[in-house]
This record gives C-alpha cells, structure tokens and sequence, in this order.
C-alpha cells in the first residue's frame, strides 16, 4: 500500500485547523486515515508553536516506505525533524545526531532572532521615513507664501508686455491643431 504523510483538514470556514496523518495516496484529502501523528494551526500568530508532532511515530513511517506531502516536509524543515530523518538515512549513531541536532537548533534560534530584529529595523525605518516625509511636506508649506510675495510684486511690472505678446500667438497656436487634422476631415 502507497501511504502518505499529508494534512487532513478539519475546521470551519475560514478557520482552518490541520491533523497530520497517515494515510493511503489514493484516498480523499479528508479520508478516513490510518494514525492521526500531530495537528498544525495555520491561525497562530507564532509561528514555533503552532504544530505539533509526534516525531517517534513519523520516522517510523518514514521508515517504512511513507512519502511525505510539501506542506508537511516545510513544517518538519521548521522543526527539525527533515534533517534528523537526513542524519538518519546517512547512518550516523543516536548520540551523532543529538549532537547535530543541538547545534542545528542553537543556528536556527540564531537565525529566527535576526529575523525578528531585521523585521524590527524595517519597521522603525520605515515610521521613520514616514514621519521625516510628513515633516518635509509641512515645511516647505509653510515657507512657500513668504517666497511667493517676492515674486507677485515683480510680475506686474513684466506682465503686461508678456501677456500682450502670447496673445497674438495663441491664436495661431489654435489653428495649427486643426491644420494638421483637416487633411484627414475635410476632404
């Protein structure tokens, strides 16, 4: 029999809640299985407690020919168990792998607290830019109307020469439009 360590859906809508199981590959995804091995909450906010696995049991399976689903295989990657099943096919001896295992888990607790700080910088960084953003818009709002009467004083004495000459252009500047599609309009 071709058996499969998958996900077995259970829940309401909107609300999924996952039991880990043994099943065989031809049945259904919410078929009746043959060992119920550890659940996992996809709702959790924290990501290292919101599975649980009976790992005794799954190497067990593994052992026995069992072919894990890519969901599963992420969740035992998070937790451990993909590289102890890794350790174990090599051959290496239980005290090896418990040695392997500890320095695995110290690198990973590592690597999930420079996430979290990197999330935190990005956060920080990011409020900061936005205030720095809401400082430079109110800035130049507020020095814009003392720069502007400047120029409102020297305008007039230009303008009237300025506004006399467009004048005489704009016309011709409204025909040219209508030049170039008459061809197409009026023939």
């Amino acid at each position: 029999m071709a058996t499969k360590i998958r996900f077995k859906r259970i829940g309401r809508r909107n609300r999924p809640f996952y039991r880990l199981v043994v099943i065989d590959s031809r049945k259904r995804r919410d078929g009746a299985p043959i060992e119920q091995l550890g659940w996992y909450d996809p709702i959790k906010p924290d990501k290292e407690s919101n599975f649980s696995f009976n790992e005794d049991r799954i190497i067990d399976w593994l052992k026995e020919g069992a072919q894990v689903s890519d969901p599963v295989n992420k969740l035992m990657k998070r937790s451990g168990l993909a590289y102890k099943w890794h350790l174990i096919k090599q051959g290496l001896s239980d005290s090896e792998i418990e040695k392997a295992l500890k320095k695995w888990k110290k690198e990973r607790d590592e690597v999930v607290k420079n996430r979290k700080k990197a999330r935190l910088d990005r956060k920080i960084k990011k409020k900061e830019e936005k205030d720095s953003k809401k400082l430079v818009e109110e800035a130049p709002a507020e020095e814009k109307p003392a720069e502007e009467a400047p120029a409102e004083e020297e305008a007039p004495a230009e303008e009237k020469p300025a506004e006399e000459a467009p004048a005489e252009e704009e016309a011709p500047a409204e025909e040219k439009p209508w030049k170039k599609w008459k061809k197409y309009f009026c023939n």
